[in-house]
C-alpha cells in the first residue's frame, strides 16, 4: 500500500529524489525514422511541443508519423529531480512524467494539430495512470513552450471536456504547465519501436474525437 501510493502522488522538493548536476547516459546522434538530430534546439522557425500520454515509446511513435513533425525525442519532465534516469522515474519520487518533445514545423503543422493527435490518443481522465500502466511518470500532461501555446492548449482541454462528457466519461486531469526542464531519456528507450520491433506499449485512445 504504501509503495503504490507513493507511485501515485507528486514528490515535493523535500521528498524527492535528488539527481545529479549532469545526465549519466548517453542519448544518442540520429533519429532513427526521420533522420534528423536528436539532442538538438529547434531550427530557425521551427517550434517545440511537449506531451505525456502515457507510456513514451509508443507516444513517440505516434508524433513522428505526423507531417510536420522535424523530429522526436522521448524524456522526463513535469517534476523535480534534475537528470533523473528512468528506474528512478518509474519510483515515483521525481515527479517527473515519461513525455515525448517534438520538433515541428508550424508552416506544415499548426500545434492546435498537435493537440489534436494529444487528445484522440490516449484517455486524459485517469490521473496516475494510462491503463495497467500506474504511476505518476504516466499521468497526462501538456508542457507549454510560449505563452500562445498555453492558451491554445488550455481552450482545447475546455472543448475536449465537452466532448469527453457527451460520451460518459468524467473530468479531465490533464495538467497544462509551462515546460520548466526537459531532460532525455536513456539511448535505449529513443524510438524504441523502431529498436524492438516486437514491441508493446499501447496507447489508450477513448475513440472520442476532438472536433
Amino acid at each position: 500500500m504504501i509503495f503504490n501510493r507513493v507511485k501515485t502522488e507528486l514528490p515535493d522538493t523535500d521528498s524527492a529524489l535528488p539527481g545529479r548536476p549532469e545526465r549519466p547516459f548517453p542519448v544518442g546522434d540520429t533519429h532513427l525514422v526521420l533522420g534528423t538530430p536528436l539532442e538538438t534546439d529547434p531550427p530557425a522557425g521551427m517550434e517545440v511541443a511537449v506531451f505525456g500520454l502515457g507510456c513514451f515509446w509508443g507516444e513517440e511513435q505516434t508524433f513522428w508519423q505526423v507531417p510536420g513533425v522535424w523530429s522526436t525525442t522521448v524524456g522526463y519532465a513535469g517534476g523535480v529531480t534534475p537528470n533523473p534516469t528512468y528506474e528512478e522515474v518509474c519510483s515515483g519520487r521525481t515527479g517527473h512524467a515519461e513525455v515525448v518533445r517534438i520538433i515541428f514545423d508550424p508552416a506544415e503543422l499548426g500545434y492546435a494539430d498537435l493537440l489534436k493527435v494529444f487528445w484522440e490518443n490516449h484517455d486524459p481522465t485517469q490521473g496516475m495512470r494510462q491503463g495497467n500502466d500506474r504511476g505518476t511518470q504516466y499521468r497526462s500532461i501538456i508542457l507549454t513552450t510560449t505563452d500562445e501555446q498555453q492558451t491554445v492548449a488550455e481552450a482545447s482541454r475546455d472543448a475536449y471536456q465537452v466532448q469527453m462528457t457527451k460520451a460518459g466519461y468524467g473530468q479531465i486531469t490533464t495538467s497544462i504547465l509551462p515546460l520548466d526542464q526537459y531532460y532525455y531519456a536513456e539511448d535505449y528507450h529513443q524510438q524504441y519501436l523502431v529498436k524492438n520491433p516486437g514491441g508493446y506499449c499501447p496507447l489508450h485512445a477513448t475513440g472520442v474525437s476532438y472536433a
